[in-house]
């Protein structure tokens, strides 16, 4: 997400799929526990649950970008109309 974007309850279009945001936030934020570094991130975007818009879709979509070019620690893939997130530890 870049740090300049300011993320506003009342800026851009409400989203007519809520459903969506909420389940992409909710899978992100069990990757926060090994990727420290969206952790920030998803806990602004997740201010936004409530009243989610056009504009906190598109920097979930910034972060599942990033998150796919760095696939070392969990994958990331996607199919036409899904976004799938999983991710795996080694306890030892």
């Amino acid at each position: 997400m870049d740090v300049n974007t300011k993320l506003l309850s009342n800026q851009g279009k409400l989203l007519k799929d809520v459903g969506r945001y909420k389940r992409l936030v909710k899978k992100l934020n069990y990757l926060t526990v090994i990727r420290l570094n969206i952790t920030f991130a998803i806990s602004i975007l997740s201010q936004f649950l409530s009243a989610s818009r056009t504009t906190h879709l598109e920097a979930i979509m910034r972060i599942l970008s990033y998150l796919k070019k760095a696939p070392e620690i969990g994958l990331l893939y996607s199919d036409q109309e899904h976004i799938r997130v999983a991710d795996f530890s080694d306890a030892e």
